[in-house]
């Protein structure tokens, strides 16, 4: 009877062995090796590509850059017509997001209502210091060919280049983190980066966020109105911005359940006093005999 439970037992380790063997070696080879879940990690290049919403900072309006067509400016420029400003900051070259973020901000902008120069300008400036001019004014035509603007925008709307210098201070007054990564080809000519536009107070500060590459023209038109400090709009839109809020971690405005229900709330008391106005009203005894 002990033989039999020794025997017995040492088949109980060996079966416990063999069964806890493959997972000793898929735990060693999932810490080698990432497969399957482990392997949704982000590599360390994806991680420093993000952004940090700098909301009421100033933008670096002293810094240097040359637009479209050659000229030397600063970025202060654009910000002494008292209009909010569109500012997207993308790279030239890039054939894969960019391309899509500036389309997603034309046609929201197209449809919002509002018009470059009107309403607000448009500033998009490269993180590429080896992006040239030409290169933004073939941009410059391609975005007002999408917004389908009158020729009068085209003063309003404006594409950048610039220093090393200026880039880094821009990216860092937005909190717009980029990282250089490889082509297809190997060389280290694109970058890494998040896909947001930005709307800027008449004085430089930072207002709004929005996310993606397709943009709510209503968020748009919002975040103009916004940044105008009200100062442009329509009644409609007052009670439209009252009823919603920004949402600064999902980078577009949502409905304002609390807001909607007071003022609905608000509304159907003041209706109960009117109708206990007019019943409470004696009604008008007429003369006898009329």
């Amino acid at each position: 009877m002990s033989r039999l439970r020794i025997v017995a037992a040492g088949f109980v380790v060996v079966l416990c062995l063999t069964l806890a063997a493959p997972v000793a070696r898929a735990w060693q080879y999932s810490a080698d090796q990432p497969v399957g879940a482990t392997a949704q990690h982000a590599p360390d290049w994806q991680k420093n590509a993000g952004i940090d919403q700098n909301l009421g900072h100033p933008l670096p309006l002293n810094d240097a850059f040359i637009d479209e067509s050659g000229h030397a400016v600063k970025l202060g420029d654009y910000f002494s017509h008292g209009r909010p400003v569109m500012l997207e900051l993308m790279y030239y070259n890039c054939q894969m997001l960019c391309p899509q973020v500036l389309h997603g901000m034309a046609v929201a902008l197209r449809a919002s209502g509002f018009q470059a120069g009107n309403q607000y300008d448009v500033v998009v400036a490269s993180i590429d210091p080896t992006d040239t001019p030409a290169e933004g004014a073939e941009k410059k035509q391609q975005f007002l060919s999408m917004l389908d603007a009158p020729a009068s925008a085209a003063s309003a709307v404006h594409f950048l280049t610039g220093p090393q210098s200026s880039i880094t201070d821009l990216a860092g007054a937005t909190g717009f983190h980029y990282v250089r990564v490889p082509g297809p080809d190997g060389k280290m000519d694109q970058f890494a980066h998040s896909s947001v536009v930005m709307i800027a107070t008449p004085d430089g500060r930072l207002s709004k966020y929005l996310f993606g590459v397709d943009f709510q023209s209503r968020d748009v038109r919002l975040a103009i109105i916004q940044a105008s400090t009200r100062h442009i709009g329509t009644l409609s839109d007052i009670i439209l911005l009252y009823c919603c809020n920004y949402s600064p971690s999902q980078g577009r405005y949502t409905v304002a359940v609390l807001r909607i229900l007071g003022f609905a709330g608000m509304g159907a008391v003041l209706a109960v006093l009117f109708m206990l106005y007019l019943l409470s009203k004696k009604p008008k005894q007429r003369p006898v005999g009329a």
